[in-house]
């Protein structure tokens, strides 16, 4: 199928579109569980709008722990339920829906008593694996086993030979986060719903009680639209209660905001063939593969301060530097942090005041005529999420609407995507760039990394990588800009690349050759190109100066130091 190019034009055509006339469905949030329901709209026919109010996946759906997953602690808890669903969708993204973007990834759980410990957790990824196979999705990934301690150490001999009597290793997934979100809202737009980013919702249009429509604003052009639909959606995240005070009610739950903050590691620090998952007294601790670097999370503290900045304190790196270490025969130090990130996970409040008890399960409302509003839930079964978001806006549309096929629509990149892969020497040879690069580009794009070489073939210095951040081609930034909805320095360096977090200078030192890279396409001129520079290094000065608090209101303070950049 097409693509769709997410560029300055499409953009400006969308808000106009958006605004001549009525909807079907108006989603509001441009996070995973937003981007999954526009496409669920749009595939069932529906005329569809997707608005957010700041960078696609900028708030928690660029955060996580990049896991994409069946939840095996929550077999502990007996919620088979969570679990059987969570590992149904792993299975579809893995063999379906987004091959090119979710790959396997194996993780040890060292085990610390000997009998008891083994049979017990070993019965926990037994029944995972089981269940994941009666699914009929489960076979793409290799089966659990039991390892000695001297297999164990082979498999990863950084960790300490008293820190385990054997070990299990069992599998999950893996994707980028904010790449994963891009894609979809390009799904979306490709099978016809329009999509805008930096357009913030500022207030509901009612008729009586019914919400009928939203007042948007363009964050970058400053003009002012109503957008009218048959129903709203309010998929916002841990932003959910403020966008339900527009309307003068909460809603009919609470969603709470918990902070998880992760750490980015070289490879070399850690000498590991595989990942790791350790218990702590709270919940676990991940050690996951991340190309050439490890991430290390995640904490797990409510957060009731700035929702779009959270920021990471000096005790929470202590914390997963502690709790990493004791397991380490050569302990990480604060030297070999390249990056840190934190992010809120969206929580249905319940009973418990504890972060970690309150529900993963997704609830879906309509507390008023023509608004829908969705929360809770997990990244991995985002799709049901949206599935049900859709389902409860289509009872009160009259009109006879199709059944949900997204279990059956493969994302962009999608199709073709095994074949390339079978050919990425070919292409290596017809390019002229390393077969390594090509096996990059296609990891990130899948079939449209076509869409990418063909701007190197236009322009061989886009082949060349960027300064200081060699894992990226300067070609990445330009896509990003033309294709990928990228609208600032910072969209890139922290979203559509992961550079802010994969380098030692969180990016600094590429800033201004990536900035000039998207001028063309953006149509900034060197005053413009200046002011994103000095937004993005105030960004980073601001975040070092936060990691060195001593707890949430002090780190939130520093943080806060660096705006988001409004263009003038």
């Amino acid at each position: 199928m097409r693509t769709a190019a997410l560029g300055p034009a499409q953009r400006a055509e969308s808000l106009a579109a958006m605004a001549e006339r009525e909807l079907d469905v108006l989603v509001v949030g441009g996070g995973v569980v937003g981007a999954g329901t526009a496409l669920d709209s749009a595939t069932r026919g529906l005329s569809t709008g997707l608005v957010e109010a700041r960078d696609w996946a900028s708030g928690t759906s660029s955060r996580s722990s990049k896991l994409v997953h069946g939840g095996l602690r929550y077999l502990e808890m007996l919620d088979f339920a969570l679990v059987r669903e969570a590992l149904k969708e792993r299975g579809l993204l893995l063999e379906r829906l987004a091959p090119h973007l979710v790959r396997p990834v194996p993780f040890l759980y060292p085990l610390r008593h000997k009998g008891w410990e083994r049979l017990y957790a070993g019965s926990g990824v037994a029944l995972y694996d089981m269940m994941s196979l009666a699914r009929g999705h489960g076979r793409g990934l290799p089966a659990h086993r039991h390892l000695s301690r001297r297999h164990a150490l082979r498999v990863a001999p950084a960790l300490k030979k008293d820190a385990l009597v054997g070990a299990l290793q069992y599998y999950d997934a893996q994707m980028d986060d904010a790449r994963f979100v891009t894609t979809l809202v390009r799904t979306s737009a490709a099978y016809g719903a329009k999509v805008a980013n930096r357009a913030r919702v500022t207030g509901f249009l009612r008729e009586g009680e019914r919400v009928v429509g939203a007042r948007v604003r363009d964050v970058e052009g400053g003009g002012e639209y109503e957008i009218r639909a048959k129903q709203l959606v309010n998929a916002t995240g841990v932003w959910t209660d403020d966008t339900q005070a527009m309307v003068g009610s909460r809603g009919q739950f609470h969603v709470r905001a918990s902070k998880g903050i992760h750490l980015v590691v070289p490879r070399d620090r850690i000498n590991s063939a595989t990942g790791l998952i350790l218990r702590t007294e709270k919940s676990v601790l991940f050690v996951i593969p991340w190309g050439r670097h490890w991430i290390i999370g995640t904490t797990d503290t409510s957060w009731d301060l700035d929702k779009a900045h959270p920021a990471a304190s000096s005790a929470d790196i202590d914390y997963l530097l502690e709790h990493v270490n004791e397991v380490l025969a050569v302990p990480l130090t604060r030297d070999d942090v390249e990056g840190v990130y934190a992010g809120l996970r969206p929580l249905l409040a319940g009973e418990s005041d504890a972060t970690s008890k309150l529900s993963r399960e997704h609830t879906v409302a309509h507390p008023v005529p023509g608004l829908v509003v969705v929360a809770g839930g997990k990244y991995t079964t985002y799709r049901v999420m949206a599935k049900d978001a859709v389902d409860e806006a289509v009872h009160a549309l009259d009109l006879r609407v199709a059944d949900c096929v997204t279990e059956d629509v493969p994302l962009l990149g999608a199709e073709g995507y095994r074949a390339l892969w079978n050919a990425r020497a070919r292409i290596a040879a017809r390019t002229g760039l390393h077969v390594v690069r090509i096996e990059h580009l296609l990891g990130r794009f899948g079939s449209m990394a076509e869409e990418v070489l063909d701007l190197v073939a236009a322009d061989p210095s886009l082949g060349e990588p960027l300064h200081s951040a060699d894992d990226y081609l300067r070609a990445e930034v330009v896509y990003a800009a033309s294709h990928e909805g990228a609208r600032h320095l910072d969209d890139v360096l922290t979203r559509r690349t992961r550079i802010s977090i994969e380098t030692f200078d969180r990016g600094t030192r590429c800033a201004r050759e990536a900035a000039e890279l998207m001028a063309p396409v953006l149509g900034w001129d060197k005053d413009h190109v200046e002011r994103e520079v000095r937004h993005y290094e105030k960004r980073v000065e601001a975040e070092r100066e936060s990691q060195l608090q001593p707890d949430d209101h002090t780190a939130d303070a520093a943080r806060l130091g660096a705006p988001d950049i409004v263009p003038l």
